[in-house]
């Protein structure tokens, strides 16, 4: 059975099509637009093909019981519930976000951690959803999604793989497509597993594979795309020692220009797996084989 293709705005994602890198832009704006903005750019100039925010209630997904504690922030002592609600965007901020990408023509789409963050991105009209790994057992949430008709991209970190079936047994398999992930923030080379990529393509051959990755370095990435994944999502960040939670387990711009260059060049040397003799090789197998065969 071939990989089935899901169409991402006007691009294919799937069997014998171009990798779909995804810079996470996620919170690492720290409720800037300024270095949102500069994020986008610097993910358009690096040659990826989105960018991805996070949208959350803060009142919805800070358990109550952390409300009220507190943290140093960039904004001084405050509760984590305020801390929160700082760094989430607002209307307006999308706003000119959704206007942004559009004059650079990247697209950008977000994770809502909440049915409320949905109906809040749903006004810009995203291309897709993701669902984060630590929303994949929210099947309410995940049925929110799959109801707008858009891709559902499900991201697995933090999950067994009887809740990742139980995932897409309840949202099925249609116009979905699945992320391997480990959901350690930066992530423990050993513990990566990149062998769930094949494993997952085993266990949905219909469903488009791909990585999401948080650990330092970009080599787990390539060998991801290598492995055959369709799509690939890395946090990005101006600056790894900015403040954060995600920008340690984050890509400089520099770094994400490596990143998607060596990228393309895996996909271009992957070739189609049929031996063949190629014109650049006939000057050398004149001068060198001594024993022509049949």
């Amino acid at each position: 059975m071939e990989k089935l293709k899901i169409k991402i705005g006007d691009r294919y994602i799937g069997k014998n099509e171009k990798v779909y890198i995804i810079g996470e832009i996620g919170i690492n704006h720290n409720g800037s637009l300024e270095i949102a903005k500069k994020l986008i750019k610097g993910a358009k100039a690096a040659g990826c093909d989105a960018v991805k925010f996070q949208k959350r209630t803060p009142e919805l997904c800070v358990p109550k019981d952390q409300w009220n504690l507190e943290r140093d922030t960039p904004w001084g002592r405050i509760t984590y519930l305020d801390y929160r609600k700082k760094i989430e965007l607002t209307f307006d901020d999308f706003c000119e976000i959704d206007l942004y990408c559009r004059e650079l023509d990247i697209d950008w789409f977000a994770s809502c951690w909440d049915e409320e963050s949905v109906d809040f991105i749903e006004q810009f009209n995203p291309l897709c959803y993701k669902a984060s790994s630590a929303s994949l057992t929210d099947i309410s949430l995940l049925k929110k999604k799959k109801a707008t008709g858009k891709p559902l991209i499900l991201s697995t970190g933090m999950s067994t793989i009887d809740e990742i079936k139980y995932a897409v047994e309840n949202i099925g398999k249609d116009n979905i497509l699945i992320a391997h992930s480990t959901s350690a923030y930066p992530c423990p080379i050993e513990e990566l597993n990149l062998k769930m990529i094949s494993t997952l393509m085993k266990i949905y051959p219909g469903i488009p594979i791909g990585y999401s990755g948080h650990e330092t370095g970009l080599a787990p990435t390539w060998a991801a795309v290598a492995m055959g994944a369709s799509f690939v999502e890395r946090h990005i960040t101006l600056d790894r020692a900015m403040w954060g939670s995600d920008q340690a387990a984050s890509v400089e711009i520099g770094g994400l220009h490596r990143l998607v260059e060596n990228i393309r060049d895996i996909e271009k040397s992957l070739g189609d797996g049929i031996k063949k003799v190629y014109k650049s090789e006939m000057p050398q197998l004149a001068k060198l084989r001594r024993v022509k065969t049949i």
